[in-house]
């Protein structure tokens, strides 16, 4: 004991005066599996491996290598840019701590992935952090399928936690706000057997709809799944969709409505919801949601917060906590 109590107190005089975070291991007799320090790693693009932008992984101080971990998944919204560069250098700041996300990294003590997606400024109608109807319907090129490139980015992170000595779980925890959140419940649906629960918010009061049609109105992604085998080569799952958790909210003075804009809905998919949904945010359009996913029994939370607009504060932040944590726990 004595001499590991040297060998500590010397990386200490090592390290003083030093910026550089270090940990301090005494003895095998006390060696712990818990993370020690924070670390943001960043894996480059890999065409190979099904994804063509890189994305940054970040394992929490405080991480229990001895659990099987949830992986936490949340896309990036860093705005309209042509230069990959500056989409990089926000996904960072997103995945530090400029994200809901990373403050459910750091508390929930899980590991935490970010993609770093490009929105391109001159072809501004193809809003890819939302997964809107332009970017799913890519066929070719380097933006082509991002959703099928998130999952192969998830399963490259399952590689490198392995090589750290984590393990996760085979289905992932995601969350959103604004582009991000419309992210996160698009690909619930097309991908409803990867998510053991989701949480968005900021979504413009509209979430996707798992039907067809409503009112005898089709209805096309991204507003329901009448054109999902064509898109996206397989069926709806609902089966599975039905048993994800899902927390859906919306401030109540949210005046943040991508309905309007034309990079976010055509002229023909805003009618249809102005028609069938509403033009009102909050409470009409959000409720009507509401009341579809639970006439489709689909496994849904939807909350109104009072008082907040377009944003998060700390009682968003402690109901999205607690809804992954007993998720977790269970």
């Amino acid at each position: 004991m004595k001499k590991s109590i040297i060998l500590c107190l010397y990386f200490v005089l090592i390290m003083l005066g030093s910026n550089n975070s270090f940990a301090c291991v005494q003895s095998d007799s006390l060696k712990s599996n818990l993370i020690f320090t924070d670390t943001i790693i960043k894996i480059e693009a890999n065409p190979k491996q099904g994804f063509n932008y890189p994305y940054y992984l970040r394992i929490p101080k405080g991480l229990n290598k001895d659990k099987t971990q949830y992986l936490l998944v949340e896309t990036n919204n860093t705005g309209v840019n042509d230069t990959l560069l500056f989409h990089e250098k926000e996904t960072y700041s997103q995945i530090l701590h400029n994200s809901l996300g990373s403050s459910l990294c750091k508390n929930l003590n899980i590991p935490f992935l970010m993609p770093i997606f490009p929105r391109p400024l001159k072809e501004w109608e193809i809003y890819t952090h939302a997964l809107d109807k332009d970017a799913a319907s890519i066929k070719d090129g380097e933006m082509k399928r991002l959703d099928l490139q998130l999952i192969a980015m998830i399963e490259s992170a399952r590689e490198i936690l392995n090589k750290y000595e984590i393990t996760v779980k085979e289905k992932i925890l995601m969350n959103g706000f604004s582009a991000s959140g419309t992210f996160a419940n698009r690909f619930t649906l097309i991908h409803p057997e990867l998510i053991a629960g989701v949480a968005c918010g900021g979504i413009n009061a509209i979430t996707i709809l798992p039907i067809s049609k409503l009112d005898g109105k089709k209805l096309k992604y991204p507003l329901g799944i009448y054109d999902f085998e064509t898109l996206f080569a397989s069926k709806f799952n609902i089966t599975e969709y039905q048993k994800v958790p899902q927390f859906i909210y919306m401030g109540e003075n949210d005046n943040n409505d991508a309905v309007l804009f034309d990079d976010a809905y055509s002229n023909s998919e805003r009618k249809i919801i102005f028609k069938l949904l509403g033009k009102i945010m909050i409470p009409d359009r959000f409720l009507n949601c509401e009341k579809i996913y639970t006439k489709n029994k689909v496994n849904s939370t939807f909350k109104i917060y009072p008082n907040i607009g377009h944003e998060t504060e700390q009682t968003v932040f402690l109901d999205v906590y607690t809804f992954f944590k007993n998720i977790i726990s269970q």
